[in-house]
């Protein structure tokens, strides 16, 4: 067996050790401290949480070699520690400490990370892999305890209006993984709204929207609905059938939700429906705000008939916000996860002219918001879910060029755009807007990540910055 390696990555949250404990304790911790460019899913869960003897098992990735995690909990400790324990996996031992410790005042704490590790073939392990190892733990690690503290603040903002109900509809889809383990570590119960034919948990809501059913009773009780429903807008060339779809797996949707909302005689207290910044249409040099008109072309269409499917449940008395979402930047899916690949092989560049307006937002802040407007009762109608850092198709490309250590200089010409994706490639990727997040930031509502170059970093795991670290 080669050397043994102590990683200690340490910080201080700005909650007491009891609450630091509770929220690695919750469902969903592990989804969310796992970081958006590693390819991993859980795959098997036994035993109670993260007490002794639990188990989990995770399908990974070790650059392009799948690999099979099986992790146990060998210790616990109820509000300070807990510890689990690799029994199969890629290392050759793998022991982790999780401690919550009391900082120097009564509502703060540290949070402490300890790994003590042995890389593989020994002494051959240490030569070749030694220094990747550490940089990838410490990438890893700020990524987690930057989360950490920002999701504790989060949901501190609102623990007045104690833990809610929360429905959510494509809970399966890129928003909605990332949402569900948010709210979830936040002591929020969750109820997914699970589409006819698939399996219903207890405590889940089925629905079948393109019947116009969904199971009403299931929704007694919830204090707030988040609706993020549709087909994906780049997911294929704009056939005829598919623009049918696009809209209709919108409006649809909210129409049966929204009616069935209404019928309750406990009605939530929000329906925070996603809509999308293609209500304003391609408006050149425009600075677009939520009390902008409404533009030009399907896209806008879409957006425009999607938030008005709201009305049953905004007559029936329940608060709508309509979140106008712009273009989330996450490894995980859309835009970003399409133009890594082209970055990655030196090939990267701006699309067409460069000079379209390149509205964007984090995950984290969609998440951010989601909440704020679930807990801001002042909140209502049209927000813009957009970073403030609007900026330029071609200043994307540099700084995502810069960030990766890449070339960006290789463009995408409008006519091939045209040629490839028809009119889907002329209203998502040749139009631009440049919206601006005013209601959110007339409410207070302070981004993570307003420019794009720090969320890019920290989203990518190209930083090392929100803890201490310290290799032995």
């Amino acid at each position: 067996m080669g050397k043994s390696h102590v990683f200690d990555a340490r910080s201080q949250m700005p909650v007491p050790a009891a609450d630091l404990f509770s929220w690695h304790a919750r469902e969903g911790a592990l989804e969310r401290l796992t970081p958006p460019w590693e390819t991993t899913k859980v795959i098997e869960r036994t035993g109670n949480g993260i007490h002794t003897g639990s188990r989990v098992v995770i399908a990974a990735h070790l650059g392009p070699i799948p690999q099979r995690f099986v992790s146990e909990h060998t210790g616990y400790v109820e509000g300070e520690s807990f510890q689990d324990t690799m029994v199969q996996g890629p290392f050759s031992k793998w022991v982790h400490d999780h401690r919550m410790q009391p900082a120097s005042t009564p509502q703060a704490s540290v949070l402490n990370d300890q790994v003590e590790y042995v890389l593989p073939v020994g002494a051959l392990g240490d030569t070749f892999g030694g220094g990747y190892a550490r940089k990838r733990l410490e990438r890893m690690f700020a990524y987690r305890h930057t989360l950490t503290r920002a999701d504790l603040r989060r949901h501190a903002e609102f623990a007045s209006q104690g833990p809610l109900t929360i429905a959510v509809s494509a809970a399966t889809g890129m928003v909605g993984q990332a949402l569900v383990p948010f709210l979830t570590t936040g002591g929020h119960r969750v109820k997914r709204l699970v589409r006819g034919g698939r399996k219903v948990a207890p405590g889940d809501v089925a629905w079948a929207p393109d019947k116009g059913e969904i199971d009403t009773a299931a929704l007694e009780g919830v204090d707030a609905v988040v609706h993020l429903s549709g087909a994906n807008v780049a997911g294929q060339r704009w056939t005829p059938a598919y623009q049918d779809e696009i809209l209709k797996s919108r409006t649809e949707t909210t129409r049966v939700l929204s009616e069935a909302l209404a019928r309750l005689p406990r009605k939530p207290q929000v329906l925070v429906s996603a809509s999308a910044i293609g209500f304003y249409g391609d408006r050149g040099e425009e600075s677009l705000t939520e009390s902008s008109p409404s533009g030009e072309g399907l896209l806008a269409k879409v957006a425009r008939e999607w938030e008005a499917a709201t009305a049953p449940a905004e007559a029936a008395g329940i608060r709508v916000v309509h979140l106008r979402i712009g273009v989330v930047m996450d490894p995980r899916g859309s835009a970003l996860a399409k133009f890594l690949p082209a970055f990655n092989a030196g090939m990267g560049g701006p699309i067409g002219s460069g000079q379209q307006w390149f509205s964007w937002v984090a995950m984290e802040d969609i998440l951010g918001l989601i909440r704020f407007a679930i807990g801001n009762p002042a909140v209502r109608g049209p927000m813009n879910g957009v970073a403030p850092g609007v900026l330029r198709q071609g200043d994307l490309a540099k700084t995502v060029g810069r960030v990766l250590n890449r070339p960006s200089f290789f463009p995408t010409p409008a006519p091939l755009v045209r040629a490839a994706f028809g009119l889907m490639g002329e209203e998502a990727l040749l139009a631009g807007a440049k919206v601006l997040p005013a209601v959110a930031q007339a409410h207070g509502y302070s981004f993570l990540y307003p420019d794009l170059e720090g969320a890019l970093r920290f989203s990518l795991g190209r930083t090392t910055e929100g803890a201490e670290f310290r290799h032995t």
